[in-house]
């Protein structure tokens, strides 16, 4: 799979939209957000391959956090049906091979509970309405605006999501 994007951004565009690109492209996002550019640097900087499970901290702003575990069906996954309000999701594939479901939040219409302020995560009844593939080095990037639901796959998935703080 080559890099791509789901859509362009515009300058003058005030709401950011989801992407999805292969690492080795990260340079190309690194206006999105002041501290994109860290976030990517620090990515490009370690092994990813032999980066240990576990929450760290990267810089003020900036945190992330390493899963490698089995992936969850389809179901499992849209029940947690999430976004969050103070942090951008970068989420990178390290290895495995990882299915997402996608839908803007301005298109979702049922909140599952209230908003955590304290865990930054909304929760939702919908459905994604579009779902996308990442394996090696490919990463999405979610917004606030991006409500998502990760790690759909049959075997066993190793990522590393960058939180960075809006």
């Amino acid at each position: 799979m080559h890099s791509r994007r789901i859509f362009n951004i515009p300058k003058s565009l005030k709401r950011n939209t989801m992407i999805i690109d292969i690492l080795e492209n990260a340079g190309k996002y690194t206006s999105v957000h002041p501290l994109f550019a860290k976030a990517f640097e620090f990515l490009s900087s370690i092994d990813l391959k032999n980066v240990e499970a576990g929450k760290y901290e990267i810089s003020e702003g900036l945190n992330y956090v390493v899963v490698e575990k089995e992936g969850m069906n389809q179901e499992e996954s849209i029940a947690k049906f999430e976004c969050h309000n103070k942090n951008i999701d970068i989420q990178l594939c390290i290895s495995g091979k990882e299915k997402l479901g996608w839908k803007p939040r301005n298109a979702c219409k049922s909140m599952k509970g209230e908003y955590n302020s304290e865990k930054d995560v909304a929760f939702y009844n919908d459905a994604p309405d579009t779902y996308f593939e990442l394996t090696d080095n490919q990463f999405a990037i979610f917004f606030p605006e991006d409500v998502h639901a990760p790690m759909i796959a049959d075997g066993v998935i190793k990522k590393l999501i960058v939180k960075v703080k809006v």
